[in-house]
C-alpha cells in the first residue's frame, strides 16, 4: 500500500473512531435527559399544586403522543437524509419541553411539553440507531448496540443522581433547567456525526454486493411491514412489555406496605442495580449476538420475566425483591439490544429501517399502555400475589411464542468479511472482555 493510501486509511479510521465516540457521549447525554423526563414530572407537578387526576391526565397525554407516534416518526427519520440533524432537533425539542416545565407549568404548556417530548422521543431512538447502522453496517451492529446501552445505563444513572440532588437540595423546578442545559453537550456529542451516511440503511462496501433488487417504494414498504418476522416479533414485544412494564410498580407498592419510610431506599436500589447489570452486560451481549446469532440471546431475555414473576410471588421479602430485581437486568440488556437489531435484520436494506422500528414501538406501546391498568385491576380484586403470577403466565406465553414461531434473522456471513467483534471490523477497536471497543 501507498504512503497516500496509508495515510487516507489512517484519515478513514479516525473519522470512525471520532463518530463511535461521538456516539457514545451522545448516548450517555440523551439517556441524562431523559431521566428528567421521568419520576420528576410527577413530583414537580404536585409541589405546583395539581391533583394527581390532573398528572395522571398529563402523564397519560405523553403516553398516547408517544404511542400515536411511532410510526409516522419512524417514517419520518426514514424520509430526511441526515439522521444527525433528526437527532439535533429532537435534542432542541428536549431542551422546550423542559423549559416549558420550568418556566410556566401551567395546563395548556406542560400538555404542549408532554406533545413535544412524547412525539421527540420517538424521532431521536430510531435516528441513534440508524447512525449506529450507517456508522458500523450490518455486521458490527450487536456491537454497536451493545455500547449505546451500555453508555445509556451510566447515563440513566448520572442523571437520576444529579436530578435527585438538584431536587433534593435546589428545588423541584430546578430539575428541569438542569435538565436544558445537559441538552447542550448532547448537541456537542453530534458534531463528529454530521458526517455519518446520509442513510440509515448505508453501509460499509463489503456488503454492497448482497443487496437486493430494487422494489418500488410502495411494494418495499409493504414487503417489510408484513414480513412474518417482524409481525411474529411485535407480538412477542407486546406480550413481553405488557408482563413487564407492570412488575417493579406492584413490588414498589407491596414493599410501601412492609417496611414503610424504607420503602424509598429499596425501590432506589431495585432501580439502580438493573442498570448496573445493562451497563456491565450489554457489550457482551451485542457481541455474542454478531458471532453466534440473536435468538438464544433473546430467548434469554423473555425467560428472565416469567421467572421474576413467579420470584415475586412467591418470596415476598423486601432483601429479596432487590435480588429478584437483578434478572430485570438481563432481561433489558437483552431485549433492549435486540429490538434494534432484529428490526435491522428484518429490514434488510429496503430503506425502511426506522419505520419497522416505529410499528415495533407502536406494539410495545401497547403492551405498556394496557398492562399498569390490567395489573393494578387484578391486584385490587385478587391481591399481589395473582397479579404476578399473571404477569409471569403473559411472559410464559411471550416466551413460547419466540420458541416456537420466531426464527433466526442474523444475516449470514459475507465472503471474505472478518466476523463481528474481532476487532478487525469497520469503525470497531479490538474489543474487551467487557465486549466495548478498547480506548
Amino acid at each position: 500500500m501507498s504512503s497516500t493510501d496509508q495515510t487516507g486509511a489512517a484519515a478513514v479510521a479516525d473519522t470512525d473512531r471520532a463518530a463511535n465516540r461521538g456516539l457514545d457521549w451522545f448516548n450517555l447525554c440523551v439517556a441524562n435527559i431523559q431521566t428528567g423526563f421521568g419520576p420528576f414530572v410527577a413530583v414537580y407537578l404536585v409541589s405546583q399544586g395539581w391533583t394527581q387526576t390532573a398528572i395522571g391526565i398529563a402523564l397519560s397525554i405523553g403516553t398516547v403522543t408517544a404511542m400515536a407516534s411511532q410510526v409516522p416518526a419512524g417514517a419520518l427519520v426514514d424520509a430526511l437524509r441526515s439522521k444527525a440533524t433528526v437527532a439535533f432537533i429532537s435534542v432542541l425539542a428536549f431542551t422546550a419541553s423542559a423549559l416549558m416545565f420550568a418556566i410556566y407549568p401551567i395546563p395548556l404548556f406542560v400538555y404542549l411539553a408532554e406533545i413535544l417530548h412524547g412525539f421527540s422521543s420517538c424521532t431521536l431512538g430510531p435516528a441513534v440507531a440508524a447512525m449506529s447502522l450507517a456508522l458500523v453496517g450490518r455486521a458490527a451492529m450487536g456491537t454497536r448496540l451493545g455500547r449505546n446501552a451500555r453508555y445509556a445505563s451510566i447515563g440513566n444513572g448520572v442523571g437520576a443522581a444529579l436530578m435527585g440532588a438538584c431536587g433534593s437540595y435546589v428545588s423541584e423546578r430546578a430539575v428541569f433547567f438542569l435538565t436544558a442545559i445537559v441538552t447542550l453537550p448532547a448537541v456537542f456529542a453530534l458534531l463528529p456525526l454530521r458526517g455519518v451516511g446520509s442513510n440509515a440503511m448505508a453501509e460499509k462496501p463489503e456488503s454492497a454486493e448482497l443487496a437486493a433488487p430494487a422494489l418500488s417504494k410502495r411494494a418495499a414498504v409493504m414487503q417489510v411491514l408484513l414480513d412474518r418476522r417482524l409481525l411474529i416479533f411485535s407480538a412477542c414485544a407486546m406480550l413481553f412489555t405488557f408482563a413487564n412494564a407492570p412488575m417493579l410498580p406492584l413490588a414498589a407498592s407491596t414493599l410501601t406496605t412492609k417496611v414503610g419510610h424504607l420503602a424509598s431506599l429499596l425501590i432506589g436500589a431495585c432501580i439502580v442495580l438493573p442498570q448496573l447489570i445493562v451497563a456491565l452486560g450489554s457489550p457482551t451481549v451485542g457481541r455474542i449476538a454478531d458471532l453466534r446469532g440473536r435468538r438464544p440471546l433473546l430467548l434469554l431475555g423473555f425467560c428472565m420475566l416469567p421467572l421474576r414473576g413467579v420470584l415475586f410471588a412467591t418470596l415476598p421479602s423486601p432483601a429479596l425483591v432487590v435480588a429478584i430485581q437483578a434478572l430485570d437486568g438481563v432481561a433489558a440488556a437483552c431485549f433492549g439490544i435486540m429490538v434494534p437489531l432484529i428490526t435491522s435484520d428484518v429490514a434488510g436494506r429496503s430503506g425502511h429501517y426506522t419505520l419497522s422500528l416505529g410499528v415495533v414501538g407502536f406494539a410495545i406501546g401497547i403492551g405498556a399502555t394496557l398492562s399498569t391498568t390490567a395489573a393494578g385491576w387484578v391486584a385490587d380484586h385478587f391481591g399481589s400475589q395473582i397479579a404476578f403470577l399473571a404477569l409471569a403466565g403473559v411472559g410464559l406465553a411471550a416466551t413460547l411464542l419466540l420458541l416456537t414461531l420466531m426464527p433466526e434473522t442474523r444475516p449470514p456471513q459475507a465472503p471474505g468479511v472478518p466476523a463481528a467483534g474481532t476487532g478487525t471490523g469497520p469503525g470497531v477497536g479490538p474489543v474487551s472482555p467487557l465486549g466495548m471497543a478498547a480506548k
